[in-house]
């Protein structure tokens, strides 16, 4: 459901959610969603079905089904690309048509195609995204193997990983090609003259968990989100304006000023190094051969060692760390590898702040120099020795404990970041939470009337509305809404079928003269009327915009 009136520069306008594709749609010989192997040949599941990324056809592969789309404006055309967040992730790409009078959106007929990512070695877990403003889709790969524990134990079936884990099949289920350092990056699809599709990972921008990467305004600086537990938040400075092939990449430091409501921080940034892309592909391929698995090892970036997991402390020679992989003594051998093959390691072993839970989207409002990161639960590595009230010393223990709020929050909230004349963050403070509650009768385990687990945000340019999308568990109903950061008055204006996520919120002012938001309803119940596929579409269509 959708609101079906808004008022645009105090007109009254009525508007509506159009919905563009949805998964298992067949266009051009091609499935939406349908998942292919190093090959480019379609994958079947254990059951014979198509390997469809949906979120709710088979709860070992699919996923969490199609998350983000963006609508790039190129060759006079409208261009949807679209990722998908299973262990092998897809991306699809067709044409969309526009009506010239109304502003209605809809699929090109004969236009799908499915774009190759088998010369980088496959993609993994595709979440957020952002269209760039050079009009390229710039997407993520979320939830990384963790390096360390796959050298260890080199079968594939015990790292821990279930995403990793299940993108045996992408290799032929040989699990001697894979590396885990394949996976964890930043993906870019450009669109050239010819409407060809090309692909790309950048490399130079580090390895994380990434929710999503935000370009500012000045086309070099990137931040970059880490979606997980003990994580890092990133920013990225890219040699040249419009390329991100080449850069300098850094990690926060949270100096805290309140541990109250959420919390509140000055921000500085911590140089981890400077890189391109050729460098650090070569070192996780050397040959220059996708399938022969040569590229470095754990054991060649970091000298690993156990330390006391009761006081936190190293033998002499190691620094204590605790990131993403909790409490952990460490050496490092190769800076250049640890830095953007290990980032949140690294980041943790230079002095930056590893504590961060669940971050999510990123928005900016260019208008008033503010960036908005979510994140989706205030806890475990937010609270000072604990967990969920607590005690508990496993979040920060060996680390630097930087984040000691008063209070965990599993509902979440969204931060207020002020930026300077170079595009860098100050401060951070959070501006409005999610309210525990009492399981109700329904199952709401967040207030009905606040945000549970804001996950995807976007700024509606020149007005003071943040749109904040939900991955809740603890709201029946996922909600995106509007709130209005003078008044603080937060607003419904889409609810999702019942467990569906609602993902990809973004705001296009001006398509050819027209304003829409793009939303992604992702793995709804196989009961309701979506039948469990995920779909992508807009609300709007907006017009008069300023």
């Amino acid at each position: 459901q959708v609101t079906n009136k808004v008022t645009v520069n105090g007109t009254e306008q009525e508007i509506g959610y159009t919905k563009l594709m949805a998964t298992g749609n067949i266009d051009n010989s091609e499935m939406y969603g349908l998942v292919k192997d190093m090959n480019d040949n379609a994958l079947v599941m254990e059951d014979g079905n198509p390997y469809i990324c949906n979120g709710t056809s088979n709860p070992k592969y699919s996923g969490s089904g199609l998350d983000f789309v963006s609508i790039l404006n190129k060759n006079n055309k409208l261009y949807m690309v679209s990722q998908f967040e299973c262990q092998v992730g897809a991306i699809y790409v067709n044409e969309l048509e526009q009506d010239a009078t109304t502003g209605a959106l809809s699929a090109k007929e004969d236009t799908l195609k499915f774009i190759s990512q088998k010369d980088a070695f496959g993609g993994y877990v595709h979440c957020a995204g952002q269209k760039t403003p050079w009009e390229s889709h710039l997407g993520s790969e979320e939830y990384p193997p963790n390096a360390r524990a796959f050298e260890k134990d080199a079968n594939a079936t015990s790292t821990g990983n279930t995403y990793f884990e299940t993108v045996l099949p992408y290799w032929g289920g040989d699990a001697s090609k894979v590396n885990p350092y394949y996976y964890g990056w930043t993906p870019e699809v450009t669109i050239d003259e010819n409407g060809n599709a090309n692909y790309v990972k950048h490399y130079a921008m580090g390895r994380v968990s990434h929710e999503l990467s935000y370009v500012m305004p000045d086309n070099k600086t990137v931040y970059i989100s880490d979606d997980g537990t003990n994580v890092g938040l990133y920013m990225f400075k890219a040699d040249t304006e419009k390329d991100l092939s080449a850069g300098t990449l850094y990690a926060a430091k949270w100096t805290q000023t309140s541990a109250k409501d959420g919390g509140a921080a000055n921000i500085s940034w911590v140089k981890l190094g400077s890189a391109t892309n050729a460098e650090i592909r070569k070192m996780i391929d050397p040959d220059g051969n996708v399938a022969t698995n040569d590229g470095l090892k754990f054991s060649d970036i970091f000298d690993a060692v156990e330390g006391n997991a009761t006081t936190g402390t190293c033998p002499t020679g190691y620094t204590a760390i605790n990131g993403s992989s909790y409490f952990e003594c460490l050496n490092v051998k190769n800076e250049k590898a640890a830095a953007f093959l290990e980032t949140n390691r690294y980041a943790s072993y230079m002095g930056a702040t590893t504590e961060f839970r669940k971050e999510e989207g990123i928005t900016y409002d260019a208008a008033n120099k503010k960036l908005y990161v979510a994140m989706s639960a205030l806890e475990r590595g937010m609270e000072d020795n604990k967990k969920s009230g607590e005690a508990n010393t496993k979040y920060d223990i060996g680390g630097h404990n930087h984040i000691k709020l008063e209070k965990s929050n599993y509902c979440g909230a969204v931060y207020e970041l002020n930026v300077n004349d170079n595009m860098e963050a100050t401060d951070m403070t959070a501006i409005i939470l999610g309210e525990e509650i009492a399981k109700d009768a329904d199952g709401n385990k967040c207030h009905l009337d606040k945000i549970s687990n804001p996950d995807n945000v976007t700024f509606l340019e020149n007005s003071n509305i943040l749109v904040i999308g939900e991955d809740t568990s603890k709201h029946v109903n996922n909600i995106v809404w509007a709130y209005d950061i003078k008044t603080k008055e937060l607003t419904r204006i889409l609810a999702t079928p019942k467990g569906a996520e609602t993902t990809s919120p973004f705001w296009y002012k001006d398509i050819n003269g027209f304003g829409y938001m793009t939303v992604v309803t992702q793995h709804p119940d196989a009961d309701t009327k979506d039948f469990g596929q995920s779909s992508a579409g807009v609300v709007g269509t907006f017009k008069n915009i300023k």
